[in-house]
Order: structure tokens, then C-alpha cells, then sequence
């Protein structure tokens, strides 16, 4: 199926927002994301099935001032 992750089209054989992560390989730390401008706590992340076009937004956090 095709997502949009970070307004870029991805195609993906995921099947929850967890699976999608994965396979990005982004770290389980550090991170936030929201699916259709709402965000998904963390321990949601293996039940949040995923569907053609959705819009999912992956913040990762920056040390910094």
C-alpha cells in the first residue's frame, strides 16, 4: 500500500504503524508520530493498522538550543 510519511509517498508491505517504523528503521526512542494530524501514543503503535493514503508525520527529537 502507499503512505505518506513526512509528505513522501512510501510504499510499504506494513501492516501496523509499529510494522511501518520498523521497516524504516527509525529508532523506538526518540521519536513521536501522528497519523492524519493526531498523535499515536506509543503504546498504540502495534495495534494502529494502517490503510492506502494515510498522511503520518515522524518527528524525531534534536539536542540543541
Amino acid at each position: 500500500m502507499k503512505v505518506s510519511v513526512n509528505s513522501k509517498e512510501v510504499e510499504t508491505d506494513a501492516a501496523t504503524l509499529a510494522q511501518l517504523i520498523e521497516e524504516l528503521s527509525l529508532p523506538a526512542q526518540g521519536i513521536a508520530v501522528a497519523v492524519d494530524n493526531r498523535m499515536v501514543p506509543r503504546a498504540e503503535w502495534p495495534a494502529y493498522v494502517l490503510h492506502e493514503s494515510l498522511s503520518v508525520v515522524i518527528i524525531k527529537a534534536a539536542c540543541g538550543g
